[in-house]
């Protein structure tokens, strides 16, 4: 039923841009170190080519892909159908975290549209697809986005989140710096 592909044909690009959530995978080298898997929503992923994504990482109360990524680079995104003909995607690819004092920052943000503080944005270069048949995934109706996010950044404001980023997103749970971290130094 699955099948593999080497890049992300158009089939699988339209696939993903009706999609409203997708998840994010990243773990550790360590053996003991913890798998991190991640549902990210609003409008936040874009294919930038058949090899390469990115997705706006908004603030959150962990950074684990970060800190996996600046140790490992592997990182796996999902998208399931929960309408429609049913369908799993994945990409497998090696990202990096790009933050708004980077240099590629400026050109990579005029891809979204989102009334929120970013955080990071994460790249990857895709080295494989995979899709699977989906049939177990169940059917879901989408009533629309939540606000919690938007209200509570607002509410933080930009030295509350720098601050928020400092206490909370600086080392993953298993004490690995992230990106955030990095760039404070």
């Amino acid at each position: 039923m699955g099948k593999l592909f080497t890049r992300i044909e158009s089939h699988h690009k339209d696939f993903i841009e009706k999609q409203k959530m997708f998840f994010t995978a990243t773990a550790p080298l360590s053996a003991e170190g913890h798998v991190n898997l991640s549902p990210k929503g609003l409008d936040s992923f874009r294919v930038l080519s058949d090899t390469r994504v990115m997705y706006l990482d908004i603030n959150g109360s962990g950074n684990e892909s970060s800190a996996h990524m600046l140790e490992n680079g592997r990182i796996t995104f999902m998208f399931c159908a929960f309408d429609g003909p049913p369908l799993i995607l994945r990409l497998y690819g090696k990202g990096q975290t790009v933050l708004p004092a980077d240099e590629a920052w400026d050109d990579l943000i005029k891809a979204f549209d989102l009334d929120i503080a970013p955080r990071q944005i994460i790249v990857a270069d895709i080295h494989m697809v995979q899709t699977s048949c989906g049939f177990s995934v169940p059917l879901y109706d989408y009533s629309g986005e939540r606000d919690h996010a938007f209200k509570w950044s607002e509410k933080k404001g930009p030295e509350g989140l720098e601050k928020y980023q400092e206490e909370k997103n600086l080392v993953s749970l298993d004490g690995l710096p992230t990106a955030l971290h990095a760039a404070a130094k």
